[in-house]
């Protein structure tokens, strides 16, 4: 949730950031209007239960017609007191469930529009020149027995599918060499639970604009997650946690679930969008005046695990429009895919400052012994989507996939993977 302290002293911040979103920069005055009903409403509830309580004490002492008259006023006083309760129980629901939904303070700089109003900060590589035509993931897994889409609909539905074979070694090697990464890096590895409760999904913002995204399995009121930044933001949740010695930094390895509603027909070919994949996500928990510095830590690490795949890429500064409800800003890095001929997003990493540990009740002690909202951050340090890229960018003409040379270690060495039968 937003920082009420500014939607108070600053409104103006919060219409600027709504209109660079393309949001209604009305919820800000609705927002402001309810705010006030509610805290008149607790004022007047708090000042009727103090002269409840006086009066109890005066009745107390009184005795005859005196009594009798207290105790008649304080009749009406406790109607009184549980007609303001009701009001202020409305007003702050009404407060609240407003609140919730106005998506977090976009930071200076960030460029407004939507999906396409990107800025490119910049490349990092060339494209590579062919002198074959090059061959796209799909027809690649296929021929090195690495992916098996026609199984994988038969069993589960479209976008579903087998990783076999080398297809499931390479997966395990790029998450394994993400994980030796994050662990000499300061992050503690985890393994986190990939159902989470409705509290812990909505404390994300993940049960907003995006909630169609999500699968919800309502006989048990749980949520699968899309991605481990969810049961991450939930793991201190309503804690005071320890920052004195700096951030607190985590890397979650779990397998992903997302619905992919208003995708029909998008990205329908191979895994480059399905319902279901692996990764390994960053998640930090810092004081606020930390959050941007982390920020760019992420990013360079996520950098780090692009350069050892070796594949041109660019990093992009994400459009206010495109970047959901939590974070304040975002920063894609984009792989370049031969076969397509454009750049497709393989990691992003989000400054959600305090929404989400403010949502979720995670502070931290100031120096002076005070609780403080906590600010967060997440980042993809590699997930499935990778192998598409690794494939199309190091074919060979006769069809095998040179391996990384980061990532031989991790595949017992290999340095070409071959079609099968060869």
């Amino acid at each position: 949730m937003i920082d009420l302290r500014i939607l108070r002293e600053d409104p103006d911040l919060l219409r600027a950031s709504q209109r660079a979103r393309g949001e209604d920069q009305g919820v800000v005055d609705r927002l402001l209007s309810l705010d006030g009903e509610r805290r008149s409403a607790i004022a007047t509830a708090d000042q009727l239960r103090a002269e409840h309580k006086a009066l109890g004490k005066q009745i107390g002492k009184a005795s005859g017609d005196e009594r009798e008259a207290l105790l008649a006023k304080g009749k009406e006083l406790a109607a009184q007191v549980k007609e303001a309760e009701a009001e202020q129980s409305r007003a702050s629901d009404e407060f609240e469930q407003l609140h919730r939904v106005v998506p977090n303070l976009i930071i200076d700089g960030v460029p407004a529009g939507g999906e396409d109003d990107f800025e490119v900060l910049k490349h990092v590589g060339t494209p590579r020149e062919f002198d074959f035509t090059p061959r796209d993931h799909l027809d690649l897994g296929e021929r090195l027995g690495a992916i098996d889409m026609e199984r994988g609909a038969k069993v589960s539905g479209a976008r579903f599918y087998f990783l076999t074979g080398v297809g499931a070694q390479l997966q395990l090697a790029l998450l394994n060499m993400a994980a030796a990464q994050a662990g000499a890096t300061g992050f503690e590895l985890m393994v986190p639970p990939v159902l989470v409760r409705p509290e812990i999904m909505g404390g994300t913002g993940f049960l907003g604009a995006h909630a169609d995204e999500v699968y919800n399995l309502g006989d048990d009121d749980l949520y699968l997650v899309g991605t481990s930044e969810v049961p991450l933001a939930g793991y201190h949740a309503d804690e005071i946690i320890d920052l004195g010695a700096g951030a607190k930094r985590y890397a979650g390895w779990s397998t992903c679930f997302r619905r992919e509603a208003g995708s029909y027909g998008k990205d329908t070919r191979g895994i480059l969008r399905v319902h279901q994949f692996d990764k390994i996500e960053m998640f930090v928990y810092c004081r606020p005046e930390d959050a941007e510095a982390e920020h760019e830590k992420l990013l360079a690490f996520e950098e780090d695990m692009l350069a050892k795949i070796e594949v041109p890429y660019r990093v992009i500064d994400t459009a206010a429009g495109d970047l959901g409800t939590s974070a304040a800003r975002k920063f894609d890095c984009e792989a370049w895919l031969p076969t397509q001929e454009t750049y497709r997003e393989l990691t992003s990493t989000s400054n959600c400052t305090t929404f989400q540990a403010r949502r979720l009740g995670v502070r931290y002690r100031d120096g002076n012994g005070k609780p403080q909202t906590a600010a967060t951050l997440n980042g993809t340090l590699a997930t499935t989507r990778w192998l598409v890229a690794i494939l199309e960018n190091h074919q060979l003409a006769d069809g095998s996939v040179r391996v990384p040379e980061a990532m031989r270690p991790f595949l017992g060495g290999r340095e070409v993977l071959s079609p099968v039968g060869e």
